[in-house]
């Protein structure tokens, strides 16, 4: 049976094993720092997130057709679903759980795992009609190669060896796994597994990677440094996902978790002497697995029962089950922080002019007053409603006025000259999320050149002076 056709059949079986159950709606909102499972929904076309801490779905992410695989790069910045049926990968911000870009590749995208390189992360996406493999830059999704493998790639592994990041393609029906060096994208083994392989995961060493033999009930450990199989270990019947858990305080060695689909249970394989140690009954039809990044949790992806159960590694029992979306295919754990906001320059200048009021030294109008005009940009562009603090500089500094600017950019604060003050102004803009602060200071002279009090007045009618990208200017002689 071909990959389509097995996933056309479990997709119908699926459906007819349980009712749909739907899980309650979301509300959209950023997860903030913690951890996280994404769990791909491949028949309701959506992403389920679930906050580790309490096990409840917190978000739900609509991506394309039929997603298959997902996984998150190193830095938990973003999520990468495969939409198998729409031969492209949606990429989602984990900091606000939005999908910021869809990336053609191949004809029916399945496994993706991303690879940490010296030139940064590369998505590798395994393309099961096409025959071959996507690669994809992260720094600005796109596919800058495509590596040809096996016939019908399903799953993708990493595994980082000594000699830097190695990729591992499970090809479904040519029962082999294509190895990729990642530094020159080419081919460097193929390694024969049993029949109609589907997953595969590697050791944190990366010394192993195991894949599992859906048609002959096994998983095979291949020994990376030689590409060789070294050992079958039987499990249960019709395994599909499988995942490797990281060592912990409470369990040092790292153990192996094989989803069994038709045996609705997940064979648990200790990885000193590749033995079953323990077998975890879940929900129906058990498809992905992913481990916690602490070791002490397994979710498992239930495609026949929409659910996900949470399987503790330290007594192997099942502690929740979570209802997520229509057919879950795929799960991945990462650790969420909140990112560093990329924040735009600004250019705040200031003016001065001076205005006589009155008539004679009689008129109870007359004196001198002062308008300071400060204009905020951003890479040339006036930025409006943003609020600017006018400040005499003195210690500590006495506030003028706080004024917001208007759609060019500018804030005017009007004041009586004070005569024999310091005279230098600031004007401030303190900045936000989304833009630096920046400082502009202006500052006359007196009439014989030299900075400090005036004993003439201070700004002849129309004098100007400016400071901008947040320096002090020197102080200008305005007359």
């Amino acid at each position: 049976m071909t990959l389509r056709a097995w996933l056309a059949a479990l997709t119908v079986l699926a459906g007819l094993a349980v009712p749909v159950a739907l899980a309650a709606p979301a509300t959209a909102q950023p997860p903030g720092p913690g951890t996280f499972a994404y769990v791909a929904n491949g028949n309701s076309d959506n992403v389920s997130v679930i906050d580790t801490a309490n096990n409840t779905v917190v978000d739900t992410i609509d991506v394309g057709d039929t997603p298959r695989g997902v996984a998150v790069t190193p830095d938990g910045r973003f999520a990468y679903v495969t939409n198998s049926e729409a031969d492209t990968v949606s990429v989602i911000d984990t900091a606000n759980n939005t999908v910021v870009a869809t990336i053609d590749v191949g004809v029916l995208p399945i496994g993706v795992a991303v690879a940490a390189t010296p030139n940064g992360p590369f998505v590798y996406v395994s393309n099961a009609d096409s025959d071959n493999v996507s690669v994809i830059d992260t720094t600005n999704n796109t596919v800058t190669a495509t590596v040809p493998v096996g016939q019908g790639p399903s799953a993708v592994a990493v595994a980082a060896t000594a000699g830097g990041a190695v990729v591992y393609v499970v090809n479904a029906d040519s029962d082999s796994v294509s190895v990729i060096r990642t530094s020159d994208n080419s081919v460097i083994a193929t390694v024969p597994v049993g029949s109609d392989p589907m997953g595969a995961a590697a050791t944190p060493d990366g010394e192993h990677v195991y894949v599992t033999n859906q048609q002959s009930n096994s998983v095979s450990v291949i020994l990376t440094g030689a590409n060789t199989v070294i050992g079958v270990v039987g499990v249960g019947s019709r395994p599909t996902g499988v995942t490797v858990t990281p060592g912990s305080p409470t369990l040092p060695d790292p153990r192996v978790y094989v989803t069994n689909a038709l045996s609705n249970n997940v064979s648990v394989i200790n990885t000193f002497n590749h033995s079953v140690i323990a077998t975890v009954p879940v929900g129906s039809e058990p498809f992905a697995a992913a481990a916690a990044l602490d070791g002490g949790s397994v979710y498992v992806a239930n495609t026949g029962s929409d659910n996900v159960s949470v399987i503790d590694t330290t007594n192997n029992t099942v502690t929740a089950t979570v209802p997520v979306g229509q057919g879950p295919r795929a799960v991945a754990v990462a650790r969420v922080t909140t990112p560093v906001p990329v924040r735009t320059p600004t250019t705040l200048t200031l003016t001065a002019k001076k205005t006589k009021k009155g008539h004679g030294k009689h008129d109870a109008r007359a004196g001198h007053t002062l308008t300071l005009t400060a204009r905020l940009t951003a890479e040339g562009t006036p930025l409006e409603g943003e609020d600017i603090t006018f400040t005499i500089d003195r210690t500590p500094p006495v506030t003028l006025c706080t004024e917001t600017t208007d759609a060019q950019g500018q804030a005017s604060c009007t004041i009586r000259e004070r005569r024999n003050e310091h005279i230098c102004y600031t004007a401030d803009f303190l900045g936000d999320d989304t833009f630096e602060p920046s400082t502009a200071t202006l500052c006359g002279r007196d009439s014989h050149g030299k900075p400090g009090r005036p004993k003439s007045p201070l700004f002849s009618e129309g004098g100007v002076g400016a400071a901008g990208d947040g320096a002090t200017a020197g102080p200008p002689h305005i007359r």
